[in-house]
């Protein structure tokens, strides 16, 4: 969450929880339904939530039969996958990432440094992108 704050988020809740207003974009990062389903409810009409996966689990797929029209799609609500990035989707983001200056984390490990990089990914101390260098 502190990452999401530092690239310039305005709010990083829980996904149970309610945003201290209504947000134009989120962007839902998590392998399951749940967090989508409560997500919509913290947008504006109008506004777009993102899914940035590659697959959701099967395991919490009946949180979608919590979805009420009324309440997480009325007022032209987007969903939006962005698994599949397009060559056009990769040049319009790196002319935006060069005129905000953007400048990715990346962690390098030495080969023999990759358990400790696995800790860190399963304990989730993810910061940008870990890197194995081989030597």
């Amino acid at each position: 969450r502190a990452f999401s704050r530092a690239l310039g988020a305005v709010w990083t809740g829980h996904t149970a929880e309610k945003s201290p207003e209504k947000l134009d974009c989120i962007i839902d990062t998590t392998p399951v339904w749940k967090p989508v389903v409560e997500a919509l409810k913290n947008l504006e009409p109008g506004g777009r939530l993102v899914i940035n996966a590659i697959r959701k689990e099967e395991g919490d797929k009946d949180a979608l039969l919590e979805l009420d029209y009324p309440t997480h799609i009325w007022q032209e609500k987007e969903i939006k996958s962005v698994a599949n990035v397009s060559r056009r989707d990769v040049s319009e983001f790196l002319a935006l990432a060069a005129e905000m200056d953007l400048k990715p984390e990346v962690q390098v490990f030495a080969l023999n440094e990759a358990n400790e990089a696995l800790v860190e990914l399963k304990t989730k101390q993810i910061r940008g992108a870990k890197v194995l260098r081989i030597d």
